[in-house]
């Protein structure tokens, strides 16, 4: 058998692959140049993105593949949404990479990490491959490797964690990652063996799915492959019941990692769930009710949960959670539309969450900094840009005006569920908006408390300043009780790359708020 390989389609995965592997290089060759590790990792993000925008402006009924067999389908198939998804994750990444350049550059110095940059640039880049592979994976075993490789070395990630204060927890947030990845992987590939068993072939084909379903006795194996895959896919997305390892983890990772894991990591989860939706198309029986009911379950734990939260990485964490729940609200129609839906979701809640992110790793960062409800207390007063950078992502994540692309998306994401005549889930996806606004408004509240600083300006304690000097995040350090939350105006400047970063994710809203319309 011989495989049509047309590797220039591959260059969105290939790029941050082979951006690892000279990075590996490099190591060898020049043991001391850690400090060009992060410029490769740069380069390889980069590159693969632009290599994606072709595939972008392709027409949606065109296809890009790789890999393809003689009679006709490739396990390797990019369409324009697709393409879209691979730009996500790698836009997403690169955003994580500058949040983390100072710490890698000079990683097994003396800084908190103590594993070396060519290690940390290593990791983040495979799993970057990874994630960028799962959308456009077209066999079970092409998916199957792909997802491992966007998790375990994240895993690596989170576990490499070296501060004093946290790396018990960010060794038991690793072991929670590595155990889910492991549970998921097994109902992943007994899903994959069942399809197999019920299909003939291990190509996710629309055609080979119908051909089964019209079966009785295989359309049942099809079934409970369906849901097995599903099953595997909801750890990877944080769906309901397999959340568990989300807040935990969440908590105790470094915090520009927890941004990987809230972003880009979930364009992976997704992208496996939309192509597993793609098969099943031809199967005019299969209404997915699964999807449904994890979704709204998932929704209403997710809100529920972050509205007890006073620590903001677990309140991100539970939102995450609930915004899994909108992703795969539309997936249970079966239609072109509903993946779309998804994907324009996808796009809209990773840039408005690590928008959020920055910011509170911004907030963290700062003397006598916290990732606490009350540190954010009056931030619109003392750094008003940056609060209303965050006002507009969490505007965003709850579907309110003035940031409309959150709004269009929630309701572009609630059109197929209605075609469909889903009205149970439409009911209870109305009542997670309003909950979802509870809990984002509560944050909105405090950027915008009056706190009286007149007395005196607050003096950071050592551990703080030290943290802050250091370029770390300072999530395990807060004021003593009874301090006020913020320095005054002058005390502290934001890095420029924070203020660089929340410029262009807070312009991305913005644009998308003006014209919704070219994202779905």
């Amino acid at each position: 058998m011989t495989l049509e390989l047309n590797v220039s389609a591959l260059w969105p995965v290939l790029a941050p692959a082979l951006a690892a592997v000279l990075v590996l290089v490099l190591d060898v060759l020049w043991p001391k140049g850690g400090v060009v590790h992060p410029w490769v990792a740069a380069a390889g993000l980069v590159g693969g993105a632009v290599a994606a925008v072709p595939v972008i402006a392709q027409s949606p009924a065109d296809v890009t593949g790789a890999f393809c067999l003689p009679s006709g389908p490739c396990l390797y198939a990019a369409s324009s949404l697709t393409g879209g998804l691979q730009l996500l994750a790698l836009g997403s990444a690169l955003v994580v990479l500058v949040l983390t350049w100072t710490e890698w550059s000079r990683a097994g110095r003396g800084s908190a990490t103590g594993a070396p940059t060519v290690v940390l640039v290593a990791l983040f880049l495979a799993a970057t491959a990874g994630v960028t592979a799962v959308p456009a994976a077209r066999d079970l075993g092409t998916l199957l490797v792909s997802l491992e490789l966007a998790t375990l070395p994240v895993v690596g990630l989170v576990a490499l964690e070296r501060r004093a204060t946290r790396h018990g927890g960010a060794v038991a947030g690793a072991v929670a990652l590595l155990t889910t990845s492991l549970v998921s992987f097994a109902l992943l590939a007994l899903g994959a063996a069942l399809w197999v068993a019920a299909t003939g072939t291990a190509l996710l084909s629309p055609e080979a799915a119908a051909e089964a379903a019209a079966v009785p006795e295989r359309s049942a194996l099809l079934l409970l492959a369906a849901v097995l895959v599903l099953a595997g896919l909801g750890f990877k997305i944080s769906a309901v019941p397999f959340h568990a390892w989300t807040p935990l983890t969440y908590a105790t990772a470094p915090l520009p990692v927890t941004t990987y894991l809230a972003g880009t990591s979930k364009v992976a989860a997704l992208g496996g769930m939309i192509v597993l939706v793609q098969a099943l198309a031809g199967t005019s029986g299969f209404a997915l009710l699964a999807v449904a009911v994890v979704a709204a379950l998932t929704m209403t734990l997710g809100n529920a949960m972050a509205l007890r939260q006073v620590d903001l990485v677990r309140l991100l964490a539970w939102s995450a959670v609930a915004q899994a729940g909108w992703l795969m609200l539309p997936l249970a129609s079966l239609s072109s539309r509903a993946v779309h839906a998804a994907g324009g979701y996808l796009a809209v809640y990773v840039v408005a969450t690590v928008l959020a992110f920055v910011v509170v790793i911004a907030v963290a960062r700062r003397p006598g900094g916290g990732v606490l409800l009350s540190d954010h207390r009056g931030l619109a007063r003392h750094q008003p840009l940056t609060a209303a950078a965050l006002g507009l992502a969490l505007l965003t994540l709850a579907g309110l005006p003035p940031a409309i692309i959150g709004l269009v998306a929630k309701v572009v994401a609630l059109r197929p569920v209605a075609d469909d005549g889903i009205w149970w889930l439409l009911v209870v996806a109305t009542l997670n908006i309003a909950l979802g606004i509870a809990v984002y408004v509560r944050w909105l509240a405090a950027l915008i408390e009056r706190v009286d600083t007149g007395e005196s300006a607050p003096v950071p304690q050592p551990a703080a300043v030290a943290a802050a000097a250091s370029g770390q995040d300072a999530g395990a350090v807060t004021p003593p009780e009874g301090a006020t939350a913020l320095p005054g105006p002058t005390a502290y400047r934001m890095p420029v790359r924070h203020r660089l970063l929340i410029g262009i994710l807070s312009a991305l809203l913005l644009l998308g708020s003006i014209a919704p319309v070219g994202i779905f």
